[in-house]
C-alpha cells in the first residue's frame, strides 16, 4: 500500500507544479486552488509512505520521480527545452529509482 501512496503523493506533487506553472505568478485564480490542493494532498499521501518506507529512502523516491515528471511534463506541455545533459541525468534518476526498488531491502520493512 505504501507503493501506492507514493504514486498519488508524486501525481499530485507534479499536478501542483505545473499548475504553479500555469498560475502565472500567482495570477490565475484556478491554477493556484489546484496548486494549493496538489501540494496539501502530496505531502499527505508522503506522510502516509513514511510508516513503512524509511524517511529518506520515500523523500528520494518521491522528488526523484516528481522531477523526471515534471521535466517531462515541462517538455511536452509547457514546450520547453532539454539539452542532452539534462536528458542524461534524468536517465541516471531514472536508473537509481529502478535500483533502489530492485535492489534495496530498506524499502521493505
Amino acid at each position: 500500500m505504501s507503493f501506492l501512496y507514493l504514486v498519488i503523493a508524486v501525481i499530485a506533487e507534479v499536478l501542483a507544479t505545473s499548475a504553479l506553472k500555469a498560475s502565472n505568478g500567482f495570477t490565475e485564480l484556478w491554477p493556484v486552488i489546484l496548486m494549493i490542493a496538489g501540494y496539501a494532498i502530496a505531502l499527505f499521501f508522503l506522510g502516509l509512505t513514511f510508516k513503512s518506507i524509511p524517511m529518506g529512502l520515500a523523500y528520494a523516491l518521491w522528488s526523484g520521480a516528481g522531477i523526471i515528471l515534471i521535466s517531462s511534463v515541462g517538455w511536452i506541455y509547457f514546450k520547453q527545452q532539454l539539452d542532452m545533459a539534462a536528458m542524461i541525468g534524468l536517465a541516471f534518476m531514472i536508473l537509481g529509482i529502478v535500483i533502489i526498488n530492485v535492489f534495496s531491502k530498506s524499502t521493505h520493512l
